[in-house]
């Protein structure tokens, strides 16, 4: 439930096209839905802008279908991270329209309201390896109205693949970057811009790499102001966060 929906449908009642039992019943799962393995939150749009999304590990695929078939319809697109094949074929059962984004590995069932669109995230990858997570982040953005510019394998072993973008990384408002190794790309693209830089450590790597660790700590330990890190291949954390900075003092 988004706060241009519920106005919407008080405006209806309003004007005597909505009946009182039947908005009673649009809101009969309002702030929760109770399906006993999980409480939806439908409050949440409301507070934050943003409908409540799904991680997908660590549940079954019959779990996620009804938690998905609870948030759509709503207006609002549903998002399911971390989800494999097998969870979309039984999201697709109850959601024709649901659609898998492999690399991802996220299902997205659209949204039926119009979304406020804003440019000024750029998602920028230091290696093809990176690419899963960096989809999340832009996918998630993409969802809350900021599709990402993209710029791919830029990685500081060939520091002038980087360089050459130089003209669209000073356009953006805020920049995502998702690296593995020892994630010197956040430092380095930090220091070249104004925009701030949410960095997102990624599991790629040799046995040192300790499954992102070392690229977690690199970030962390940035010598460039201005980046904020999230965790080890969490692209969803960082999309949201972008696109929230992307869309404050419009």
């Amino acid at each position: 439930m988004t706060t241009s929906e519920l106005r919407r449908r008080l405006e209806e009642l309003r004007r005597g096209d909505l009946s009182v039992d039947d908005l009673l019943k649009y809101l009969r799962d309002y702030p929760y839905e109770d399906l006993d393995f999980a409480k939806i939150d439908h409050h949440r749009p409301l507070r934050t802008g943003f409908p409540e999304v799904v991680l997908g590990r660590g549940k079954s695929p019959q779990q996620i279908a009804s938690i998905v078939q609870s948030l759509a319809g709503r207006g609002s697109p549903v998002l399911v991270t971390k989800a494999d094949q097998e969870s979309f074929n039984a999201v697709a059962g109850v959601m024709p329209a649901a659609i898998y984004h492999s690399l991802a590995g996220a299902i997205e069932v659209p949204g039926e309201n119009p979304l406020t669109v804003r440019e000024g995230v750029t998602v920028v990858t230091g290696g093809t390896a990176d690419l899963p997570v960096a989809e999340e982040a832009a996918l998630t953005a993409r969802l809350m109205g900021s599709p990402p510019e993209r710029i791919n394998d830029v990685g500081v072993a060939g520091l002038h693949r980087l360089l050459a973008s130089m003209d669209r990384l000073r356009e953006a408002r805020v920049i995502v970057v998702v690296a593995g190794m020892e994630a010197a790309l956040a430092s380095v693209v930090a220091g070249l811009v104004s925009a701030p830089v949410v960095a997102v450590p990624t599991s790629v790597g040799y046995g040192a790499s300790y499954e992102g660790l070392s690229a977690l700590l690199g970030m962390l330990n940035s010598c460039a102001p201005g980046v904020a890190t999230v965790n080890i291949d969490n692209g969803f954390g960082a999309g949201y966060l972008a696109a929230q900075i992307n869309k404050m003092g419009k």
